[in-house]
């Protein structure tokens, strides 16, 4: 929630819904929250503010969330949802609840409307995509058809309650709006895409600026225009509803338009503390706020699964660097991922080359775990991976036996591993050191892969191997037949081709 104004608190608890369901089983309506792990529908009561889960009606997170949540149900059959406008919720319900006690054939009508399904909200995310990515065609010569009228359902600011002739005040027209692709946004409760001139005369003062709109309500319901004025810089050095920015903050908000954390704000004219997230409008300069509740974080984001990890990380508005995302048009890309309190949704960052290794780097050392003395415990070692509880093992002192490493040279071998504190680094050894730490002599690695990994890895050789220049294979320590026979070969070859030594002539 922006706490900037109570009419920007009203606008966007017009743009919430909540999702209902009633459970045919138990006969209650409640509110829902999530799936737990065995396939059961977690749900508070409606009127619980503090754990609703509130969804912006025209993102895209309802639809991920409403189908992974029909994915992970147990049994959903058994219930009915229902996605209500929140201001609406007081009157809504009680139908849903009349109606399933005595259904009426008006009753059925007036909540109808609001009953979602899986094959609904798929309809409803395609419609909402193909609205968003259609442009304009071109004039072919055809006769241009009647535009349509607005569907007044998806909006919260009624275009019939704007008065588009105070606008002319300003230097805008609705066509002008139109054109800009701004008017559609803008009737949803958001800010113009772009900044437009404005302009007026009030006798004693001229304004012209340059600034973002969006239509508010005031607070006797009617519809104003909002004016967000472009800044030289954002406002950082002044509290912003009761927080004082520190350098951290300030670094973020410069560098990425993110606070990157969650922070109470004082609403002034209630009193309420609200967590929320703090960004930069990167068009005007203005800070912005929203509720931290708003956003609901997906299970996958354009192809990649997120873990849990991942996911708290994004609900306290931190960044997280995700690869191989796929686009739209197909085509794999990487970003960082990070709540916009501007745009009200999750945005992508696209890193520059410097930043995007350094993200990597520090997204590694993230995933790794480290001991108490600062051994660092990989995700992989030689080519394989290690389990979350494999690296735990590590840490707390345990010894794992891993099998397959492969040399430099790309050959297998086999090695019990664990952490060597005194020389700070992983050790490997022939047999389990748990055992008998004594009688164990640390190698690198088994002793029956010493000479493999000596000669493929650290190119020594010894008398037998010195000659060989072929990897030697897991284990092996001398040359093979086939490998004797051809090096016999060659240096019989290498004594017919060398010259002979010429004598001088006798006088």
């Amino acid at each position: 929630m922006d706490v900037n104004t109570a009419s920007q608190s009203t606008t966007d608890e017009q743009m919430m819904d909540i999702l209902l369901v009633l459970d045919k089983e138990k006969k209650t309506i409640s509110a829902v929250k999530g799936v737990d792990e065995n396939g059961e529908l977690q749900t508070v009561p409606p009127e619980n503010n503090s754990e609703l889960l509130k969804f912006d009606r025209h993102g895209d997170f309802f639809s991920n969330f409403f189908s992974n949540m029909m994915n992970q149900l147990k049994n959903p059959t058994r219930f009915n949802f229902f996605k209500i406008p929140k201001l609406e919720l007081p009157k809504i319900e009680p139908i849903i609840r009349d109606n399933f006690n005595n259904p009426t054939p008006e009753n059925e009508a007036g909540i109808e409307r609001y009953r979602v399904t899986p094959e609904t909200v798929k309809q409803e995310a395609k419609k909402e995509q193909q609205e968003t990515q259609q442009q304009p065609a071109k004039e072919t010569g055809a006769t241009a058809q009647a535009p349509q009228q607005p569907d007044k359902s998806k909006y919260v600011i009624d275009p019939d309650k704007v008065d588009w002739e105070a606008l002319k005040n300003f230097g805008l027209s609705k066509e002008q709006l139109e054109k800009a692709k701004a008017l559609e946004p803008m009737l949803r409760g958001y800010k113009s895409p772009g900044a437009f001139t404005i302009s007026g005369n009030y006798n004693s003062a001229i304004m012209k600026m340059d600034a973002r709109l969006s239509f508010r309500h005031d607070k006797d319901g009617n519809v104003v225009l909002a004016i967000h004025g472009i800044r030289q810089k954002p406002e950082l050095e002044r509290p912003f509803f009761g927080h004082e920015f520190s350098k951290e903050d300030k670094a973020n908000l410069l560098e990425t338009g993110n606070m990157g954390r969650i922070v109470n704000l004082k609403n002034y004219i209630t009193g309420e503390m609200i967590p929320s997230f703090v960004s930069v409008d990167k068009v005007t300069n203005e800070l912005v706020s929203m509720r931290a509740s708003s956003v609901q974080i997906p299970d996958e984001i354009k192809g990649v699964k997120l873990n849990k990890e991942q996911q708290q990380a994004l609900r306290e508005g931190k960044g997280v660097f995700l690869e191989n995302m796929i686009s739209n048009r197909k085509n794999p890309f990487s970003a960082t991922v990070q709540v916009n309190a501007d745009k009200k949704s999750l945005e992508f960052i696209y890193p520059n080359a410097k930043q995007s290794q350094e993200q990597r780097q520090k997204q590694t050392q993230q995933n790794n775990l480290v001991t108490s003395d600062g051994v660092t415990i990989p995700k992989s070692i030689s080519g394989i991976e290690l389990s979350r509880q494999q690296q735990q093992d590590l840490v707390n002192d345990k010894t794992i036996f891993v099998a397959g490493l492969k040399d430099k040279r790309g050959v297998e071998y086999d090695a019990y591993i664990q952490v060597n504190h005194d020389k700070k680094k992983l050790g490997f050894y022939s047999d389990n050191p748990s055992f008998d730490r004594s009688a164990v002599k640390e190698i690198t690695p088994a002793t029956k892969n010493r000479t493999q990994v000596a000669v493929n890895s650290e190119g020594k050789t010894n008398e037998a191997t010195k000659k060989v220049k072929e990897p030697l294979k897991k284990g092996q320590d001398k040359p093979t037949e086939k490998q004797k026979t051809k090096q016999d070969k060659k240096e019989k070859q290498e004594q017919t081709d060398k010259p002979k030594q010429s004598r001088g002539r006798k006088r």
